[in-house]
């Protein structure tokens, strides 16, 4: 009888190793690219990681936006009367970063610069509050508007569908001035002297943390001793198996949510 009861509990722990196995994420390696395999056993080259997360591609004008990804917004501001560009009048900046959710944005926080013009509008009023709350987002980081002669400067467009939001964006490239004019509430431009970046939210070694959009592994943890990495899979954490003795494999691009324990 204990025999059986034995050879049971074996079967149930190999069961649940396998399931372990089965239920996680593997950096493989391969040649011309390594590969994530998803428990699904669905591989995609380290490349293309970011481009079937929210369709972004090196090189490309825009990018969608995801819950978890922020944007940090810092603009430039000038003495009065001198033009809003340029180091001639530069007095300082302000900085503001934003967090997207699943219905909208949300203002993580705020460096204000002391005596700012006062007809110079505060970094968090670029966005304005109708444009905060959208279900999706594209970012732009250059468009041309000839009705402003001829300036260029990056673009948030808003929806409420993907279908509306693509719609703004095919009439984005071909008539901008018709999008954007007025006091759209679809569309920000920020100024050309505010620079705006993508980034994402990460957790590691329990405390979230701001990064560039595009960060690898190997820039959160450089040299690690011991690793683990997890990641959302059909909503919930689901660990990634690598090697930490392949550097290669420490070139994994994160995505927003990742959670980093490492030493």
């Amino acid at each position: 009888m204990r025999a059986l009861v034995f050879a049971f509990a074996l079967l149930t722990l190999a069961s649940c190793v396998k399931q372990r196995g089965l239920g996680s994420f593997h950096v493989l390696p391969r040649t011309p690219n390594y590969l994530l395999r998803s428990p699904d056993s669905t591989d995609t080259p380290f490349p293309e990681i970011l481009r079937d997360y929210n369709g972004f591609e090196p090189g490309q004008s825009w990018m969608d936006l995801r819950p978890k990804m922020e944007l940090s917004i810092e603009n430039a501001y000038y003495q009065d009367g001198m033009p809003k560009r340029g180091l001639k009048g530069f007095i300082g900046t302000e900085v503001a970063r934003y967090l997207v959710q699943p219905r909208g944005f949300r203002l993580l926080s705020v460096q204000p610069m002391k005596n700012r013009p006062a007809d110079q509008v505060p970094v968090q009023q670029l966005i304005r509050p109708p444009q905060t709350r959208h279900s999706y987002y594209r970012f732009y980081f250059e468009i041309l508007f000839k009705r402003a002669s001829e300036t260029r400067g990056s673009v948030l467009l808003g929806a409420n569908s993907k279908d509306q939001l693509d719609r703004l964006a095919s009439r984005l490239l071909t008539d901008p001035d018709s999008v954007c004019g007025g006091q759209s509430k679809r569309c920000t431009i920020f100024p050309e002297a505010c620079s705006v970046s993508v980034e994402m939210e990460v957790v590691v070694n329990g405390a979230s943390r701001s990064i560039p959009w595009g960060s690898r592994l190997a820039a959160v943890a450089e040299h690690p001793h011991k690793l683990e990495l997890w990641r959302l899979y059909n909503g919930r954490l689901t660990l990634v198996e690598l090697d930490l003795k392949d550097a290669n494999a420490l070139r994994l691009p994160l995505l927003p949510g990742d959670r980093i324990n490492w030493r």
